[in-house]
């Protein structure tokens, strides 16, 4: 994963777009996160962020002349909640084929007042009920929602929708958020985050084995086994069976890596 650092972006191709704007192109680095964009200077009306692996939309400094972000074709699961704080003049965000899994994530574009254009097709989130109507609910500002006009009889429809209070009912129902902790990870408090990872007893079980190995390759598949999770057999098997034990869990865990 490539780091956006003032170095990239100065190498970056800029240039004038067809709409006139003065653009940024960062597209296809593999860039994991939105940083270090103070070495823009704020000279841009756009950036293209296309192509990358950020997985949240946030880590701006102050630029006050942004007003368009281009984010295709990348990871991004979760929204930050100061946009509006440091692109005051946000005017489109194209999310097109990313990872927007519920209504309640686009809450946080609702305090972005500039904001006039959006796409969300190929997100999880254009499945979900009610989700054109949601989202003109929540967003009043915009005027085009995946590159189709919003009509005012959408709006009266939304708003009828969401009046009242069966209208916040089912708001609140349908409005909820992702519950990932880190974009991309497992949930809080699912036995699948409880379950990563070794715990102290396991972490001391395999450095006795390291402590116990009498190879230095088996030292290395020990050392590996820590750092990935895995656990050696317990004390009691015989030395050959738990270099077999270990070869097997190994095996075990490159399959599951695709190896």
């Amino acid at each position: 994963m490539v780091k956006l650092t003032a170095e990239l972006i100065q190498m970056s191709p800029q240039f004038i777009n067809p709409v006139k704007d003065r653009q940024l192109n960062l597209r296809g680095y593999k860039i994991g996160q939105i940083e270090n964009l103070g070495a823009t200077l704020d000279q841009f009306d756009c950036i293209d962020f296309s192509d990358n692996d950020i997985r949240k939309l946030d880590g701006f400094p102050q630029l006050k002349r942004l007003q368009t972000i281009i984010i295709n074709n990348n990871r991004v699961c979760r929204i930050g909640e100061n946009l509006q704080e440091c692109l005051p003049h946000l005017d489109t965000i194209i999310l097109t084929n990313n990872h927007i899994q519920e209504l309640g994530d686009i809450d946080p574009l609702s305090a972005v007042k500039t904001l006039t254009t959006l796409s969300l097709l190929k997100n999880p989130v254009t499945s979900k009920r009610h989700y054109r109507l949601y989202i003109i609910h929540k967003l009043p500002q915009l005027r085009l929602l995946d590159f189709r006009k919003i009509r005012m009889k959408e709006k009266e429809e939304a708003s009828k929708l969401f009046k009242g209070k069966k209208g916040k009912k089912l708001e609140m129902e349908i409005g909820k958020r992702s519950r990932t902790f880190v974009p991309g990870g497992n949930v809080p408090g699912t036995s699948e985050e409880k379950s990563s990872g070794p715990t102290s007893a396991d972490v001391e079980a395999i450095r006795d084995a390291i402590k116990n190995a009498t190879t230095l390759e088996e030292v290395e598949r020990l050392k590996q086994m820590l750092k990935s999770g895995q656990i050696p057999k317990k004390a009691g098997t015989s030395s050959q069976n738990k270099d077999d034990d270990d070869e097997e869990e190994m095996e075990v865990d490159n399959s599951a890596n695709g190896e």
